[in-house]
Formats: C-alpha cells, sequence, structure tokens
C-alpha cells in the first residue's frame, strides 16, 4: 500500500507542478499583450515621429517655394515672354535686343496650313529708331519691363556738363544725376531753376539703360 501511495503521490506530483500551466499561460498571454502594447505605441510613436518629420519637410520645402517666389518678386527681370498675339499697339516689345514701343501690328496668314504671323512695327523707346519684325502668332516674344518715375530736378549743369541732378530718394535726401537728351531741354530746365520753379522730370528705364524723356512744372502738364 505504501508503494500504491507512493506511487499516486509521485504520480500526484507531476499533476500538482502541471498545475501552474495556466497561469504561465495567462502570463504569457499577458505579456504578450502587454509586449504587443508596447510594441503598438512604439510604433505609432515611431510612425507619428516619421509623420511628423515628414510633414517638417514639406514644410520646409513649402517655406522653400515662398522663399523663391518672394526672391524672384523682390527685384523684376529686364524682359518677360508674352505670347506675339497678346501683343497691342502701343505697348512695348523687343527686337533685335532693343526696348521698342509699338505703332503698328497686323496679323496675315501664309499658306494653305501656314500659321497666322503678326506684322510688328515699333522704335525705340530711347533712340526713335525704326524696327520691324514678324512672328508667328502663337510664338512668345520679350517684352521689356519699363518702368517710368517723376523727380524733383535739383540742379542743372553748363553746356559743357549737361547732366541735370534730381531727388532720388525723398527720405534719405540722396540725389543722382542723368543728361539731359538735347541742348534745348538743358537750357529749358536751366531757366526753370534760374526762376526758382519746381519741376518735375521723368526718367524712363528699362533693360538696364534710362533716360530723362519729359519735364513738368509741379502739378501741372508735362513737356518734352
Amino acid at each position: 500500500m505504501a508503494a500504491d501511495n507512493k506511487t499516486a503521490a509521485e504520480a500526484a506530483a507531476p499533476a500538482e507542478a502541471a498545475a501552474p500551466a495556466p497561469a504561465g499561460k495567462k502570463g504569457t498571454a499577458a505579456a504578450g499583450k502587454k509586449g504587443a502594447a508596447a510594441a503598438g505605441k512604439k510604433g505609432a510613436a515611431a510612425a507619428g515621429k516619421k509623420g511628423a518629420a515628414a510633414t517638417g519637410k514639406e514644410a520646409d520645402a513649402a517655406a522653400a517655394h515662398d522663399v523663391a517666389f518672394d526672391s524672384a518678386d523682390s527685384g523684376a527681370a529686364k524682359t518677360y515672354p508674352m505670347q506675339c498675339s497678346a501683343l497691342r499697339k502701343g505697348g512695348f516689345v523687343v527686337i533685335k535686343g532693343r526696348p521698342c514701343k509699338i505703332i503698328d501690328m497686323s496679323t496675315s496668314k501664309t499658306g494653305k496650313h501656314g500659321h497666322a504671323k503678326v506684322n510688328l512695327v515699333a522704335t525705340d523707346i530711347f533712340t526713335g529708331k525704326k524696327y520691324e519684325d514678324i512672328s508667328p502668332s502663337t510664338h512668345n516674344m520679350d517684352v521689356p519691363n519699363v518702368s517710368r518715375k517723376d523727380y524733383l530736378l535739383l540742379d542743372v549743369g553748363d553746356k559743357e556738363n549737361p547732366f541735370v541732378s534730381y531727388l532720388f530718394d525723398e527720405k534719405s535726401g540722396d540725389d543722382k544725376e542723368i543728361k539731359a537728351p538735347t541742348e534745348e531741354m538743358r537750357e529749358k530746365l536751366a531757366a526753370f531753376i534760374d526762376a526758382g520753379t519746381d519741376i518735375n522730370i521723368t526718367i524712363l528705364s528699362a533693360m538696364g539703360e534710362e533716360a530723362l524723356m519729359e519735364y513738368k512744372t509741379v502739378n501741372t502738364e508735362s513737356s518734352k
């Protein structure tokens, strides 16, 4: 009987040892869930950081894009493209590398399958020289950025030094000089200075060149 009891006890021992197995499974499951949760949080955090990094990169790219446009707007180019068919009489165009004002234009077709052609007649805005050009209506042509600004006349030089000075910046008081286009205009401007008359001069700028185009007494009509 003792042997039988021992055998029963020995038989019971493995059963008792095996009894904690459910707890092991439960612990393993809990550990698995905890690990999965941790991994999930870690993955979510990593994904969040990655998403944030991507968003940051997109924001940086957008900022760089804005900066590029700001830089482009900070200084106008000498010319910009325009489709030939969009040009208008009285407008500006570049012909043979010169900034010109269009004085006449017409459109014609050449051949059965030919594209419409635009015939342009223009004059150099600085020299007055006449230019002509023909271009397909769908092609782009360069148009000069033309600036016209009025400045207060300060002083006029003599015949040997035919330059006039003008107030370039009212805030700083800076002045600049420009050559009078003709002796006749220089003499008229000098007479206004001697008489104490306030005069505004109009300066035209385009493609790196500038010229004194006309003048007018303050608050009156312009003269050339």
